[in-house]
């Protein structure tokens, strides 16, 4: 029975890049791999014709006299026999040419990338986060904070390479500096961390004393963190460097502070306005008149409450809300006012209120009122 062509088992071209055998065998290996067809002979099949096809097309000689003499160029037979010394192996095994060669070049991909690549030397620090609070007064002006956090610093003695003389350690020689290890597993190769340098791609013999050769010392950091006008309620700020230590020469991570604005006894905010509710006397709703409320820059500001205010009325003051963030300008505070209905009255308010409510009885001054008791004996009479 004659062999399909090696570039139809692959479904490429035969002027496909190597990129694209590359790729369109990926695809077919996972599709067609034992694991997910159990007891498929038609797949175990098919997996083995296109692994063997891969073979052949991914190197540049093979597939040089594979194009020229096609599938003879791989027998024993017609055609001036193997130019490669004999047939390829393709058992279910860890031997040279096998599957297991082919699954740790399609795979190592997923795992960290090719064989042999060594592990960067110097490692970025840890980045951290920080929780700061201030005060709606504080997110109004500005300001600077002083936050003591726990960190690490490059150890000084041994310049954070973790060795006593202070050296670069040398690299490992069970991954060869790649802080990785592949075993074998059936099918698959299982990559996992070096078990001699920990994964870090080095070998520390002698330890820095200092730093017990981790490269890095325990130690409280102190930074000044500026925080800008305006700024709003769970803002996060990145301060660039100031996170931990990096390991051998590695730069600093950096530090992330998560601001939130503290709850305000009078204002609440949304954005750059300010909103509070005061309570008014009956008597200042009436006739007007005007209150002193404490704005939120330390000042006073005057509010002017026209005659005849109601409940829920709101009040607009231009310009007395919070400040932008990189802008001179304000927000606005919107009072919402509340009537206060008298209470503990004296004998003399009694009597006033009563004489008042005598001369009221034509509801010229009570305009709400006396309309929802309109449709009140509109609706008795229906």
């Amino acid at each position: 029975m004659s062999k399909q062509d090696y570039y139809e088992t692959l479904g490429v071209s035969k002027q496909a890049s190597a990129d694209e055998i590359k790729k369109s065998f990926r695809k077919l290996a996972m599709q067609y791999h034992p694991d997910r067809n159990p007891n498929d002979k038609e797949a175990e099949t098919k997996f083995k014709e296109i692994n063997e096809a891969y073979e052949v097309l991914k190197d540049e000689q093979k597939r040089a006299a594979y194009d020229r003499f096609g599938h003879q160029a791989f027998t024993g037979g017609q055609g001036g026999g193997n130019p490669f010394g004999g047939g390829f192996n393709f058992d279910f095994g860890a031997e040279a040419g096998g599957f297991a060669d082919i699954f740790s070049e399609v795979f190592s991909e997923f795992m960290g990338g090719g064989r042999g690549r060594r592990q960067s030397y110097a490692q970025r620090g840890q980045d951290v986060r920080y929780n700061l609070s201030i005060t709606l007064e504080e997110a109004f002006t500005g300001i600077e904070k002083e936050i003591t956090l726990p960190s690490t610093e490059t150890c000084e003695n041994c310049h954070g390479h973790g060795t006593k003389d202070g050296n670069e350690a040398p690299i490992c020689t069970q991954c060869g500096g790649s802080g990785k290890v592949r075993i074998q597993q059936g099918f698959f190769v299982v990559e996992q961390n070096c078990p001699q340098c920990k994964g870090t791609g080095r070998v520390v013999k002698d330890a820095c004393p200092n730093c017990k050769g981790k490269g890095f010392v325990n130690k409280q950091k102190t930074i000044k963190v500026k925080i800008p006008a305006g700024i709003e309620d769970d803002t996060r700020m990145r301060i660039v460097g100031g996170g931990e230590a990096g390991i051998r020469g590695g730069e600093n991570g950096d530090l992330y502070v998560f601001v939130t604005v503290k709850n305000h006894k009078l204002y609440e905010r949304e954005g750059a306005n300010l909103y509070t509710r005061i309570p008014i006397s009956m008597c200042c709703a009436a006739l007007g008149g005007k209150i002193e409320i404490p704005s939120i820059d330390g000042s006073k500001i005057e509010l002017k409450i026209d005659a005849g205010a109601q409940s829920d009325q709101v009040v607009k003051v231009k310009s007395q809300g919070m400040t932008m963030v990189r802008s001179e300008r304000r927000g606005d505070l919107f009072v919402k006012l509340r009537v206060e209905t008298p209470v503990n009255l004296s004998a003399r308010q009694k009597e006033l209120l009563e004489e008042f409510r005598s001369i009221s009885k034509d509801d010229k001054c009570q305009p709400e009122s006396k309309s929802f008791f309109d449709k009140i004996k509109d609706l008795f009479a229906a």
